[in-house]
Order: C-alpha cells, then structure tokens, then sequence
C-alpha cells in the first residue's frame, strides 16, 4: 500500500458514519442531559419511604504515548450513558426496601454490566435480557434479606437508562415513566395495580391504608411475600431532540392527572425547577403520600450537518 493509500484509508476510518448506519451506532457524545430531583416526604408519613438515583456511566479514549502521526488517530474521545431509578418502598420497612433495591441494582452493574454506550439491535437485545436479570437478583435479594430480618422488604421500582438516542425502561408496580415530546406527554409504563390487571390475579398490596379503590393494589413488587416471581416490564424507544423524560412515583400521579403533569412540564424552566413545581402540585392537591419527581431534559445534535431523523417510537 503506498502512503497515498495509507493517508486515504485512514481519513475513511476517521470519517462519522451517518446517524442510522446499522453498522456503527452514533456515539453517545452527541447527546447532551441536564437532569433535576425532588422528593418529599408525605405530610402523614414519618419518614421518606421513596429513594432515587441519577448517575453517568463514561468511557474515554486517549492516547498517551504514540510513534504515530497526530493525524493518523482520532482525537480524545468521551462518551457517557446516563440512568435514572425511583423506588417506592412498602410496609413498616418500606425505606429500607427501597434503600436496598437500589443499592443491589447500582452493584448489578458495576459487577456484571458492560457500561453500554453506543447500540445496535444486538446490543439492545443483550441489555434487555441484562436488565431482567438484575432485577430478578434485586428481587431475590429483598426475599433473603427480608427473611433473615424477620421483616418484608417489598418495594416497588422504575429505571431508565440513555446511550447515545437510545432509552430503555424497566419496571415494576406503579411508578411512573413519561416521555414529554412537542408538548404532548406520553405514559411509557403501564402500572402494576388490580385497576390495570385481570381482577383473578392473587399478588396484591394494599399501599396505602386508606385506600378505596383498586388504583393503590398493587399486583407486582420486588420482594413480594407471595410465591412467584413479579413480572418485569422491559421497553425500548428512541430519544428526539428535546425530548424530556420523567420518572415519578404514585404521590404525584394519585392525585396530579397527566394533564397537570404535562402543563408542569410545558414551564420553560429547568429540570430541577420542573421537578419542584410537580411536588408542590402534589401537596397542593392534598396529597398524604411521599412524593419523588426525577427529570431529564435531553439534546440531540446531528452529525456531520445532518438532519436528525425523526426517531422510531419501539412501544408495542
């Protein structure tokens, strides 16, 4: 190969291929987040029995030592993945429960994942069936721990995870995940609750001790007493540019409707501005639960000039 060659081939392998090519995802590094938090502790409880966790997952290139041309390599490369988790913790042991979820899946993944940042359809199919698997691990941890205690431990919980315009969810009970997208929200979990199921199902939690309808009996948690594993709910969509997503519990949606919830989110105001305003809408509408908002405001660059192309919504 002559140097021509050489210099030709190496810019080609230093070019961004378009977004969409099936053979090289877009790098997460064209994607931007600002997150915000709030949670509140309801005004009939003693203490928080919500927890939640926002963090970054980062890979980065960088050459130290080379004989190489600059030219020949790529410059420094960072490219980060970002989740979200609510846990709603239930019963006299409610915090812990939720405590320790979330504490056990944050451990899953530093242990056995594998920091997920850019995604093809395999790559998808693999993470899904990862997440299962935490949860199931989360699931039978709260069972042990809860038996050696003496104590149920039984919580339910919601996850997002971003790489690059991907987002994946996983879920279960009745937290909520919403999608915000050109002003209109969209509900991407459906909840675990016996107003939702087939009213022969038997695992059922009564969340809240006034309750009168079948919105607060709960079917599926992680830790739950009665024999069976819950059942997992696991979805895949692809983010837009300006896309905003929200991760809630049961305090705000029992008594904020999602038309509250979407005019919240329609302030121009920051992530963490947008999650106060939705915990004060709860508590102004009575609510005796804790509440816990967790928001994400996401951006989306196209590469290379191009047009970002309109996603592909993956929900069934």
């Amino acid at each position: 190969m002559s140097d021509d060659e050489l210099t030709t081939a190496i810019k080609w392998l230093a070019m961004s291929p378009p977004r969409g090519s099936p053979d090289a995802p877009p790098p997460s590094a064209d994607v931007e987040v600002e997150f915000g938090a709030r949670s509140q502790r309801g005004p009939l409880r003693s203490g928080n029995d919500d927890h939640y966790l926002i963090l970054r997952l980062e890979r980065h290139h960088e050459t130290l030592m080379t004989s190489l041309p600059d030219s020949d390599l790529p410059k420094r490369l960072d490219e980060y993945g970002y989740g979200m988790v609510v846990a709603d913790g239930m019963g006299r042991a409610g915090e812990a429960a939720s405590r320790l979820a979330i504490s056990t899946l944050v451990h899953l993944a530093l242990t056995f994942g594998r920091w997920n940042v850019r995604v093809d359809e395999a790559i998808a199919e693999e993470m899904m069936e990862r997440a299962e698997r935490f949860y199931r691990s989360v699931d039978a941890t709260l069972l042990r721990a809860g038996h050696q205690a003496a104590r149920g431990l039984e919580t339910t919980m919601t996850a997002v995870y971003s790489a690059g315009d991907d987002l994946f969810f996983v879920h279960v009970g009745h937290a909520r995940a919403y999608l915000f997208r050109d002003g209109e929200l969209l509900r991407l979990t459906r909840d675990h609750t016996l107003a939702r199921e087939r009213p022969s199902r038997a695992r059922m939690v009564d969340v809240s001790a006034s309750a009168q309808d079948h919105t607060h009996l709960v079917t599926e948690t992680l830790g739950g007493t009665v024999a069976g594993a819950p059942r997992i709910d696991i979805e895949r969509i692809s983010l837009a540019d300006g896309d905003v997503v929200l991760l809630c519990t049961n305090g705000l949606t029992d008594v904020v409707d999602d038309a509250g919830i979407a005019g919240a989110l329609r302030q121009h105001r920051t992530p963490d501005d947008q999650c106060g305003a939705l915990v004060d809408l709860a508590a102004s509408s009575g609510g005796p639960d804790d509440v816990t908002a967790l928001v994400a405001h996401y951006r989306i660059r196209a590469l290379s000039g191009e047009a970002t192309v309109e996603p592909e919504l993956h929900l069934p």
